[in-house]
């Protein structure tokens, strides 16, 4: 190999050092999940994989619209929690939970601010988790959106106060502060994404697309027992 080629070869890599910590640990995560997906695939339909994705992308691509950064983390964006609440009220909050957790390693890419490897843990995999939370909703979306914000709210503020107390205003105690500073973080979101699921088309859509797909689930939950139940049959010996 001559010198040139091995100089090239080498700068392919030069920037690997300066990649964060945090980025390689979504890396290896979202790796995980995958092989978790590969191992459990039977409780995962290719509509679930499909649909999770886009709702990932979706919420990914709107948390870069920032109407206001705040100065010690989290940003006020669009509604960008709402295409993964309403994922999450249409396939349950198994599958939310998980999609949310995915987002969440997703954001260390775009706006890493990590000061401990358990604040990472807190505002980055369990708060986005908790837009699964909107999965618990029976009958309308809406009141699933506020649980899931609530939740995400929820681990934001034990964060806040455990790791960023030092940053609290004068005269605050870092509980009060972090309860205030998240809410006005979260809150606008929460309530653009609430507000949204109001709307009666999107309420409709919403109620539409969770009623085909548990239909969905419910023929091929049928299909498959009366596959296992013939099986059964053949093999039994008379």
């Amino acid at each position: 190999m001559s010198t040139v080629t091995y100089n090239r070869f080498t700068d392919m890599f030069s920037k690997f050092p300066e990649i964060k910590t945090g980025v390689w640990i979504s890396l290896a995560a979202i790796l995980v999940f995958g092989l978790l997906l590969i191992l459990f695939r039977k409780r995962w339909t290719t509509r679930m994989l499909t649909y999770g994705a886009v709702c990932i992308a979706l919420s990914f691509i709107l948390s870069y619209i920032r109407i206001y950064r705040m100065p010690q983390g989290g940003s006020i964006t669009p509604g960008s929690m709402l295409p993964l609440m309403l994922y999450s009220y249409v396939f349950g909050p198994a599958a939310g939970i998980s999609a949310g957790a995915i987002y969440g390693l997703l954001q260390l890419f775009q706006d890493f601010y990590v000061v401990h490897p358990v604040s990472l843990l807190m505002d980055y995999v369990l708060a986005f988790a908790m837009l699964g939370l909107a999965g618990f909703s029976k009958k309308h979306l809406a009141p699933g959106v506020l649980l899931a914000g609530v939740g995400r709210w929820f681990w934001h503020f034990l964060s806040g106060f455990i790791f960023f107390g030092s940053y609290a205003w004068e005269g605050w105690n870092p509980v009060a502060y972090s309860a205030v500073y998240n809410g006005i973080v979260i809150g606008p979101d929460l309530l653009i994404c609430f507000v949204i699921a109001l709307i009666p088309a999107i309420s409709h859509l919403a109620d539409r697309l969770r009623d085909e797909m548990g239909a969905l689930g419910k023929k091929k939950a049928k299909q498959t027992a009366e596959a296992s139940g013939s099986s059964a049959q053949e093999n039994d010996p008379e």
